[in-house]
């Protein structure tokens, strides 16, 4: 059930990119919009056969109702991998790049233990995981309309408000979360400033409300953010998807910590004694980016007894393989100084075809290592380009499980 409270201004600033308007989307939801799509989602969506696609809608449904379908159709393709009934919910473009996994946004949810202000709340992807009785607040008309649709889709019971949240009195005692829009002009914004609303506006909520939870961009400075704000970042499957800033009764007592999911590990920035700096032991455990980003990994490191290669690199090594969700963890082979001849040496004598290169700390472009050193081999190898002491290093290294993609590895 959808409820509309009414007494609320739909006036002030618009927060969100309108990638619809309203008659669009209104055409979109009609029964002739719905066939429309459905039809659609049934098409060649692959880049060969949108041509043809789009034709096909064109002459079905009209210059005007054809392309938005096709379009639609797409997004929902894309969301699939967001949202276990991605294909069966209403987007735009700009609501999707920004909606949280649906994972992701389980997650946050169980922070709160009552109703929650989703504001900013666009298409719905985070409010329709928030506990039932919650109301979303959005000046864009046709994402509320949308979020309306997916709120009916999933039978979830919400409210939904068109307001500008700047303007909009907070009730005391209630639990809010934002997810300020973070695009301008379709590009990203990375400057907090230049949020809509700003982060500064949004923190200065968390005096008037019981909670507060504000979806932010993983490498948010934790230097410029108040003492009273926990920033938790979040991996899925090895991926950091988000930063979350929690205050109030939502924050759990830390200034820093990590999630990990699916499966739900979270480090905290418990007090641990320094970290030792020393040579490359038999393992090296590269700290999940969650882990990294949260400024966590002298932590993780005191867990697994290991040590920095250098005070400003996240690798960590160890003499034994201590198991951890926090880091995976590879055997070191061989250390060698950085340079093109030795490693194309050591490489050959490895049998090395197709390379898989980490680094961190180095400004070596793997695309350009892999034509220099013209490899031939037939295995595929694995090195770490990183520092030592300062000092620049290869080291080729075997994975202690089977290799999954993440954000810092370059394959060819």
């Amino acid at each position: 059930m959808v409820r509309h409270p009414a007494g609320l201004a739909a006036e002030g600033r618009q927060g969100q990119v309108q990638a619809l308007t309203p008659e669009q989307v209104r055409a979109l939801l009609s029964a002739p919009g719905r066939a429309a799509v459905a039809a659609a989602q049934q098409l060649d969506l692959s880049p060969s056969g949108r041509l043809r696609s789009a034709e096909a809608v064109r002459r079905a449904y009209g210059p005007e109702l054809g392309p938005l379908a096709l379009e639609q159709a797409l997004l929902r393709e894309r969301a699939r991998a967001k949202h276990p009934r991605g294909d069966e919910l209403w987007w735009t473009g700009p609501a999707l790049e920004q909606a949280s996994s649906y994972v992701v946004a389980r997650h946050r949810a169980r922070r709160f233990d009552g109703p929650v202000l989703d504001l900013c709340c666009s298409v719905g992807g985070d409010l329709l995981a928030l506990p039932a009785g919650s109301t979303g607040v959005d000046l864009d008309e046709a994402r509320l309309l949308l979020a309306r649709a997916n709120a009916e889709v999933l039978g979830v019971d919400v409210s939904l408000v068109r307001a500008d949240v700047t303007a909009l009195p907070l009730p005391p005692g209630s639990d809010v979360f934002v997810d300020p829009a973070r695009r301008a002009g379709g590009r990203r914004v990375f400057d907090p400033r230049a949020y809509s609303p700003p982060l500064d506006v949004v923190l200065a909520w968390r005096g008037r409300v019981r909670s507060l939870g504000a979806k932010v961009a993983p490498g948010v400075d934790h230097d410029a953010l108040p003492d009273d704000v926990e920033v938790e970042l979040v991996s899925l499957h090895g991926d950091v998807k988000e930063a979350v800033l929690w205050t109030g009764a939502s924050r759990r007592g830390h200034a820093r910590s990590a999630t990990l999911l699916p499966a739900g590990d979270v480090l905290l920035d418990d007090p641990v004694p320094a970290v030792q700096v020393r040579p490359p032991g038999t393992w090296l455990m590269e700290p999940d980016g969650a882990v990294v980003r949260a400024h966590l990994v002298a932590q993780a490191a005191h867990q697994v007894g290991g040590w920095l290669l250098d005070e400003t690199i996240a690798y960590v090594s160890a003499d034994a393989r201590v198991p951890t969700p926090y880091g995976r963890w590879f055997e070191v082979l061989e250390v060698m100084p950085f340079g093109l001849k030795p490693l194309r040496e050591r490489l050959r004598a490895h049998d090395a075809g197709p390379l898989v290169v980490k680094k961190r700390g180095t400004a070596v472009e793997p695309d350009v290592l892999r034509k220099q050193l013209k490899l031939t081999g037939s295995r595929e190898v694995t090195i770490v380009l990183t520092r030592v002491a300062g000092r620049q290093v290869a080291m080729v290294v075997r994975p202690d499980r089977p290799d999954v993609d993440r954000p810092d590895v370059d394959r060819p």
